[in-house]
């Protein structure tokens, strides 16, 4: 009588996956760059810095690419989950291994943006009467959660600031200070219109908030965030 063991021996191993077309490497090859500058980024590591913020939108592109991969190549979500872990280590052994580890990367993210930006388009970078409607807006919410917590303490100076630059650029385009006013109550108003539609809708800000941050930023950290 044949044994579990012997059983199990006499099965026909698995055969492992066909190996992935050049396309789906170069986007495995892709997800892991753009995961790697997400996390330098969040360090504050000043070469990550020169390009756009990669953690949400880079996020929605891994999970984009392993979709058509399992779709494509018949491989499980444990496998394309394994495939990526791989394809990071070996972005950071070449990494280590380059002469200019720099030059590597941009040759890299060269390749890496367009691909991001076909698949998981860029959201419109609001304007700074937006941004200073879409802060005031988040610091009255939070205040109203949270009370004056520390967060909403810094929305509200956030807030404060690109209501003042807003009202600057207004004033050096000759709007008066009642002009500049009605402007950004209007704004806010259509913001908080437009948010609450999405929301019955289940859906969040169509716009860029990071890039209110980068607007709120010191002139010359705006000059180094700003692509």
């Amino acid at each position: 009588m044949m044994t579990l063991l012997t059983l199990a021996l006499a099965q026909p191993a698995a055969s492992p996956p066909e190996p992935l077309e050049q396309k789906q490497q170069q986007a495995l090859a892709c997800v892991a760059v753009l995961a790697i500058v997400a996390s330098e980024q969040e360090r504050g590591v000043p070469a990550a810095l020169d390009y756009p913020l990669l953690a949400e939108r880079g996020a929605t592109y891994a999970g984009l690419v392993g979709q058509q991969i399992m779709a494509d190549s018949d491989r499980s979500r444990e496998q394309v989950r394994d495939a990526m872990i791989a394809a990071v280590a070996e972005r950071q052994t070449t990494a280590q291994a380059a002469a200019d580890p720099d030059e590597a990367l941009g040759s890299e993210m060269a390749t890496c943006l367009p691909l991001l930006d076909a698949a998981v388009p860029p959201q419109p970078k609001p304007d700074l009467t937006q941004c200073a409607g879409m802060l005031q807006l988040a610091y009255e919410e939070v205040h109203d959660r949270e009370g004056l917590s520390k967060t909403a303490q810094d929305l509200k100076t956030l807030a404060s600031v690109l209501d003042s630059r807003a009202r600057d650029q207004m004033r050096a385009e000759g709007l008066s200070g009642q002009e500049s006013d009605i402007l950004l109550t209007r704004s806010r108003e259509a913001m908080l219109a437009e948010a609450r539609e999405r929301e019955s809708a289940g859906q969040g800000s169509n716009l860029d908030f990071e890039h209110c941050f980068t607007l709120a930023a010191p002139e010359d950290k705006q000059r180094k965030y700003e692509h």
